[in-house]
């Protein structure tokens, strides 16, 4: 039975770059077994997220997300709800393309980015879900999360993630802090902050040491609250940040693990969230780690063996299933079921 492929791209993405590669991309899905389709996106709200839906709905057995992180969460907003889904593969065209970046897939070159799927590896990735959306990568929300909203569309594209940082060295001293109150697995935390950042990679804006030991599927958010609302102390953390990591330790950070978070913003404060470097609405809000949701094609040689869970698991597997085999090789004895007996 032949598989079916549906690639949503942004045409406008990366100077049109999808355009000029689309037929070397649908010849790698045929190549991969699948047969392949493709939908550009309009401008049109949730376009991507209305197709990837109707694709999964449709029996569409991979949808490919060619574009910016974007088109990513558009797609992912799509296929989340649906009780069979269908599996992921991303094509990067945007700007800092965090997700790429954590599923060591090609960011430079679309046509090597679509041929991670002929290498047949996946991951079955964590993805976080609101009140009423979902999103891949960062949930966050304080005075330092709001910078990002201030930095214009064509400075993010020509300069990527610098632009973040030139445009937050401008408002850093506008920088206050919050009063809120962020429930999660292990405690509370009432009290002022300056922003409270969940990941579920270790990519953000570019940088790898945000969230440093974070897994894409062991079930938990990367939980960092930034206490401190201090120029100095805050140019300080970024140090330490850019220092391999070393911020997580600092006693004005709150790091830990958490599988859900509840936040609420103090009296007559105004707390905006930002899902996946946009803005999502206004807490209190509710955040909720959705365990191995969605199947995605990644780069898994290229992923440290410690960042994904399922790669333990899948040498354990291996690893058993010899014993196994063993085993019925030596006693004539269908150990696993598999109505298989291994020859002798």
């Amino acid at each position: 039975m032949v598989k079916k492929a549906r690639v949503i791209y942004n045409p406008t993405s990366g100077k049109e770059i999808m355009k000029a590669n689309l037929a070397d991309i649908l010849t790698v899905l045929e190549q991969a077994g699948y047969e392949a389709s493709a939908y550009a996106t309009t401008p049109e709200p949730k376009s991507a997220q209305i197709e990837a839906e109707r694709a999964g709905k449709a029996g569409f057995e991979l949808v490919v997300a060619a574009g910016g992180d974007g088109t990513i969460n558009e797609v992912v907003n799509g296929i989340a709800p649906l009780e069979v889904r269908p599996k992921m593969a991303i094509i990067p065209a945007g700007t800092t393309n965090d997700y790429a970046r954590a599923l060591k897939v090609p960011r430079n070159d679309v046509k090597a980015a679509a041929e991670v799927i002929l290498k047949n590896q996946t991951v079955k990735m964590d993805i976080g879900k609101t009140d009423h959306d979902y999103f891949i990568n960062i949930a966050a929300g304080g005075h330092l999360t709001e910078l990002t909203y201030d930095v214009p569309s064509e400075l993010k594209s020509v300069f990527g993630y610098l632009a973040y940082l030139a445009k937050g060295a401008e408002l850093l001293p506008r920088v206050k802090p919050i009063p809120m109150r962020l429930v999660y697995d292990d405690g509370v935390y009432d009290g002022n902050a300056s922003m409270f950042f969940l990941g579920l990679t270790n990519s953000v804006g570019g940088f790898e040491q945000i969230a440093p030991d974070a897994k894409l599927d062991d079930g938990k958010f990367s939980l960092i609250i930034v206490k401190t609302a201090n120029v100095f102390e805050i140019v300080h953390l970024v140090a330490l940040l850019l220092n391999g990591g070393k911020h997580v330790k600092d006693k004005r950070i709150i790091y830990t693990k958490t599988s859900k978070l509840e936040v609420n913003p103090g009296t007559n404060d105004r707390l905006m969230i930002n899902l996946d470097g946009e803005y999502g609405g206004d807490a209190p809000m509710t955040f909720t780690n959705l365990h191995q949701h969605i199947e995605m094609y990644a780069n898994l040689d290229a992923i440290p063996d410690d960042a994904v869970i399922g790669v333990e698991d899948a040498r354990y597997e291996a690893v058993g299933q010899e014993i196994i085999n063993e085993v019925e090789r030596l006693s004539d004895e269908d150990i696993d079921g598999d109505g298989k007996i291994a020859k002798k």
